[in-house]
């Protein structure tokens, strides 16, 4: 089973160093931040070659023939690790500085194009992935890449400098070591490939586990009320398993570079030690002292360490930059709102529909089939129909959250593509049957996207029939509603919604369903409010309960995504169509 609607396209087969590239813009920016890492880095590298060059004249000098100075060896020993010490502390301080300045970079980005992104990305891409990837992926893929990239430069500077040693020292036997580059290149660009096809893979497994935690999480009711616990395991044991089956293989590709590189490693080491000696026999003892030899066989050692790292390093890149390339992927692949020009302070309220048809992507029906309809400034016009009739495709075209495959729609005579998006968008006011609320106040609830204006808070809450509640609560409109408001009643919720709603003072409404779900008493209350929220606005009201429909000005009646007829409640009844048959049905 599909778990997800995430089509989103893979990115293409290029090279490592190119897409590193991409990435400049959101951490290329901190010009003083790298000069300090690359030069805390070079020195830091510098002082490895110090190590064992310390063992020539300590061992010549110190155990041979005792003119060593003693209390060189304790200032040059802490000195050097003291230089070594500060420069590893500078290079990480301007690493994480780079690190973060790149997310808070990229994740803003992110974020502003998800505020404006066209609506289909939301019926594409699950909340958990968009989620996984503005927080998650960002948060992974800048903390492994900078981590990665400060090992290659400090390890890749540390075995620039131990060569350098053992050049100075012997030549002749340093050119054994270039025997390792190009079998150490071969294998990290071969398995730094097959990580990257499987960290992609393991990010889309990743979500599609991550869409059934948020499913059942947002439908746990249902899943016990129906019995479908184990049913809902077993869909989550089998994703999974399969992001183990790809952790396993991802393991594998990364644990086989170290061994194979130690192994080349090895046997460049050795030969150099077999030929070392053969050298100093064949030269007689007197050309080779204990402390030359001793030093050459240490900074020899020593570079296996850092050729190790540089074979791991391919892995934390590989993860980080697929890792960052998703956040970089919904950004370029994600298109922004087309906008107008137009823009007026408070709307009129005509709105005219011409001949608009709307049809969603695999479907073969149309959600509206060349409707046209005109809305006198004022008007309160009631929308019914059976379920699917294309009433909230409808009211969605006015916002521009569905855009129209054809015909067109006018707010004030003005085609809706011409308006400037927020402007128009400030016409309107909802209130709905799915109500939604932040985790914040009651008050900055109300006024969302404004100001607080307590004085107004206040009036807004008691035109909804909310404000003694209100009273009652620990902090007043202060108090916080938790997540989604769930502390509050089903009506309570409700009326807060029309508390925002008033607060906006839109010059259009649109209520949708507004009181389905709700008892006698709330809906009574609901109801009240809603009569004084209607007052000098035109009003769309998607309802099948006949309290909400008989006051209204006009009724259109929809079917199959088409106006089958309009008039007033009581034409419409006594014409005896489609109205009158949805009227004559029992309630619920």
């Amino acid at each position: 089973m599909q778990e997800t609607n995430q089509t989103a396209a893979q990115p293409p087969a290029v090279p490592l160093l190119t897409r590193l590239k991409r990435l400049h813009v959101y951490f290329g920016h901190q010009r003083l931040a790298w000069g300090l890492a690359v030069l805390a880095t070079l020195v830091g590298a510098a002082t490895e070659p110090l190590i064992p060059a310390l063992l020539k004249p300590l061992l010549d000098q110190g155990f041979t023939d005792g003119s060593l100075q003693l209390w060189m060896v304790p200032v040059t020993i802490i000195g050097v690790f003291l230089v070594r010490g500060v420069a590893q502390f500078a290079g990480q301080y301007a690493l994480a500085r780079i690190a973060n300045e790149g997310m808070l970079r990229l994740r803003t980005a992110l974020f502003e194009r998800l505020m404006v992104a066209q609506m289909e990305l939301f019926a594409r891409q699950s909340a958990s992935a968009l989620s996984n990837t503005v927080v998650y992926e960002v948060q992974t893929g800048f903390t492994a890449l900078v981590q990665a990239l400060m090992g290659l430069s400090r390890d890749g500077f540390t075995l620039v400098a131990l060569l350098g040693y053992l050049i100075y020292l012997n030549w002749q036997l340093t050119l054994i070591v270039a025997v390792m580059v190009p079998g150490v290149a071969w294998i990290m660009k071969t398995l730094s490939r097959r990580l990257y096809r499987i960290t992609k893979t393991s990010q889309q497994a990743t979500d599609d586990l991550a869409y059934v935690v948020e499913e059942n999480v947002l439908a746990h009711r249902m899943v016990r009320l129906h019995g479908a616990r184990e049913q809902q395991a077993e869909r989550f044991g089998a994703l999974s398993r399969q992001l183990r089956k790809l952790a396993i293989k991802s393991t594998i590709a990364s644990a086989a570079m170290t061994p194979t590189t130690q192994l080349l490693a090895a046997g460049a080491l050795s030969a150099v030690i077999v030929i070392a000696l053969w050298q100093s026999r064949a030269s007689g003892a007197s050309d080779v002292t204990v402390g030359g030899f001793a030093s050459f066989i240490a900074a020899m050692l020593m570079l296996i360490a850092p050729i190790r790292r540089l074979a791991d390093v391919a892995n934390p890149i590989t993860r980080g930059v697929a890792a960052l390339e998703r956040g970089l992927l919904l950004i370029s692949q994600t298109q922004p709102e087309s906008s107008g020009t137009h823009c007026a302070q408070r709307a009129q309220g005509a709105i005219e529909l011409r001949d608009v048809s709307v049809s969603f992507e695999g479907s073969e029906a149309r959600a509206l089939h060349g409707v046209s309809l005109s809305i006198r400034p004022g008007e309160v016009l009631a929308l019914v129909g059976p379920s699917g009739a294309g009433k909230t495709t409808l009211v969605n075209v006015l916002p521009r959250f569905i855009a129209p495959n054809g015909g067109s729609a006018l707010l004030d005579g003005v085609p809706l593509a011409d308006w400037d998006l927020d402007c128009l968008r400030a016409q309107f006011a909802l209130v709905s049957q799915d109500v939604v609320m932040f985790n914040a106040s009651i008050a900055a609830n109300v006024a969302l996207g404004a100001a607080i204006d307590e004085a107004r808070v206040q009036e807004c809450l008691a035109a909804a029939n909310l404000a003694e509640h209100v009273a009652t609560l620990p902090q007043g409109m202060h108090t916080l509603v938790g997540h989604n408001a769930t502390q509050l009643s089903g009506g309570q919720r409700q009326r807060l919604a029309i508390a925002r709603a008033l607060y906006k003072d839109a010059p259009i409404l649109i209520l949708d369903e507004a009181t389905s779900a709700l008892d006698t008493e709330s809906e009574r209350l609901v109801q009240d409010a809603l009569q004084r929220l209607m007052r000098g606005r035109t009003t769309l009201v998607i309802a099948h309960r006949l309290s909400t429909i008989e006051h209204a000005d006009r009724v259109v009646v929809m079917e199959r995504g088409q106006i089958a007829e309009q008039g007033t409640h009581a034409e419409l009844l006594a014409l005896g169509g489609l109205y009158a048959r949805l009227q004559a049905r029992p309630a619920g």
